[in-house]
């Protein structure tokens, strides 16, 4: 049996052990905090914490410039056709990425027309002035297409008869002159950021049998394929957006969106941007 004094002796050799041991660890673990590089084996500094820095990628971005210049082509959605205070998706833009991004957007042009085909576009792009705005953009809004594949050959909204077979059999052709239309305005200005607003459909309180959102789907598909093998364009979709509202952000025609309609795609313009 062990003495009173053994015991005693026991605890203390044993306290006096893990006293020593604390202070060795404690010792390390504020080494390591305050020299880190050390503290793993010597070498180098470990780099310090910092605030991250822009990533090069983001070099000669939208953020990294000190105003934001915007022209817009194409037809009479990029128009503003419908939106009774004239102001369309192109200044609703404008004046979402100046709150964006904290710095002026500027409008240069809008070279927009309505009833404009994607031939008619391809036309346009061959003029010296349109090839200079081009080349002062920093962002290029752009919707072509639809005039092209549109089903209806009555937009009075009274009876109106869609020709669903045209509307098919015009994609292909179209999707190639929308394809040459984003070469020429790369040629134009590679540094430019190409939104092209995708096709929506605006007819589908009048097709029963949904047969012509297959079409604009087949479209808009062919058009993201085009963009996606580019890096300098990204494609808005916007079908969503009027697909399940009938007519509330529809103008009277039937066809173009009104000032509601147009204020959801730039929403959607301004979260691709950002």
């Amino acid at each position: 049996m062990f003495s009173t004094r053994f015991i005693w002796r026991s605890i203390g050799t044993v306290s006096l052990l893990a006293t020593i041991l604390f202070a060795i660890g404690f010792g390390y673990a504020a080494r390591s905090i305050l020299d880190p590089a050390s503290a793993f084996g010597g070498g180098a500094a470990a780099p310090q914490q910092t605030q991250a820095a822009e990533p090069a990628a983001q070099a000669g971005t939208l953020a990294s410039k000190p105003k934001l210049n915007i022209v817009a082509i194409g037809d009479s959605l990029t128009a503003g056709t419908g939106d009774v205070q004239g102001r369309g998706y192109v200044t609703r833009v404008r004046d979402k990425l100046t709150q964006l991004y904290g710095k002026p957007a500027y409008v240069l042009n809008n070279l927009a027309v309505p009833g404009y085909r994607t031939g008619q576009l391809l036309e346009q792009l061959g003029q010296k002035s349109v090839v200079d705005a081009v080349k002062q953009a920093d962002i290029v809004l752009l919707t072509i297409g639809g005039n092209d594949i549109n089903a209806s050959t009555d937009q009075s909204g009274q009876g109106m008869a869609i020709d669903f077979e045209r509307a098919k059999s015009n994609v292909p052709e179209a999707l190639k002159r929308l394809d040459a239309i984003l070469g020429k305005l790369t040629e134009a200005n590679p540094n430019a950021i190409i939104v092209y607003t995708a096709l929506y459909y605006p007819y589908l309180d009048l097709d029963p049998e949904r047969l012509g959102p297959p079409v604009v789907e087949s479209f808009n598909q062919g058009a993201f394929m085009l963009i996606n093998a580019r890096k300098n364009a990204v494609l808005v979709p916007t079908y969503d957006l009027f697909a399940l509202s009938g007519t509330k952000y529809l103008y009277t025609d039937h066809f173009h969106p009104n000032g509601d309609g147009y204020e959801r795609i730039a929403d959607r313009i301004a979260q691709a941007l950002k």
